[in-house]
């Protein structure tokens, strides 16, 4: 596998941490929400065994500072963040890529603006909640879940977002009793949280994804969901892309952070998928 490499990558107005194990075709693992490469730390060693694992901080999360003051998200710029870290580890070649929650959705601006540098985008349920036929609802929701974060602030906000999304089964064990590395991770996540808030959470899901410039790579994206969450909100966006894709959706073990889970099989489901000729 090799040991892990930790370096720095300055783009427009952030420099990103990121970490780099393996060797073999490029693998970029984007973490979404206020999460950073850390979630993807379970499943890391065994993919690193056959490729290039690239895992990084978005912009304004953990160790990748923004330059100056924090600003509202744009999906172009997180796209073009991705397309920095292919670009520097990989060159001219294409990547395989992961991308889950909000992490789909940039892998999914990255394939639509950059086609040619993305060998297979998995999207791991992309909360782009605006293809949904109940848009408005799901529109509803985050601004209310915003507006309580303003009003009532971060306890309120997380217990609001968690319920309605599903994930509040996915929360994780009281701080005490996590392990070292995990508890500085969540701790990590706890001081993203105020920038999720004000400048990612409204943006991402408020994302419309090119459905046309996708279907004419739609060979190359492997619609995906978590096998508990696949009819949770954040895995409904999922399941109309990939019927726009004319593809199924690929579930994976767990819920939407069956990567964290069910590492083992999560990983062992990704790798038979990227070693597919065809999905």
């Amino acid at each position: 596998m090799g040991a892990k490499v930790v370096n720095k990558l300055a783009v427009a107005g952030a420099t990103l941490h990121y970490e780099v194990t393996g060797s073999g075709p490029m693998l970029l693992l984007i973490a979404g929400g206020g999460t950073d490469a850390a979630v993807y730390d379970g499943i890391v060693g065994q993919l690193a065994a056959e490729y290039t694992v690239v895992a990084y901080d978005p912009r304004g999360n953990s160790r990748s500072r923004y330059d100056g003051e924090p600003a509202d998200e744009r999906i172009e710029q997180s796209a073009e963040d991705a397309l920095a870290l292919i670009d520097e580890v990989a060159g001219g070649e294409s990547a395989y890529v992961l991308g889950s929650s909000s992490g789909a959705i940039t892998g999914l601006e990255l394939i639509t603006r950059h086609p040619e540098r993305v060998r297979m985008l998995v999207a791991h349920e992309p909360p782009c909640s605006e293809v949904l036929p109940d848009a408005a609802d799901a529109r509803a929701f985050f601004q209310d879940v915003y507006d309580t974060y303003k009003a009532e602030g971060l306890a309120a906000a997380d217990v609001l977002f968690m319920v309605g999304t599903g994930m509040d089964a996915d929360a994780m064990p009281p701080m005490e009793d996590l392990l070292p590395e995990y508890r500085e991770l969540a701790e990590r996540m706890q001081a993203n949280a105020v920038n999720f808030y004000e400048h990612k959470l409204l943006p991402f899901t408020r994302y419309e994804p090119d459905l046309d410039t996708l279907k004419t790579v739609a060979d190359r994206i492997v619609p995906a969901a978590g096998l508990e969450s696949i009819d949770h909100l954040p895995g409904r966006p999922i399941q109309l892309i990939a019927e726009h894709l004319d593809w199924p959706v690929v579930t994976f073990p767990g819920a939407h952070a069956g990567y964290a889970s069910h590492p083992g099989p999560f990983a062992t489901h990704l790798t038979a998928l990227l070693k597919a000729d065809a999905v």
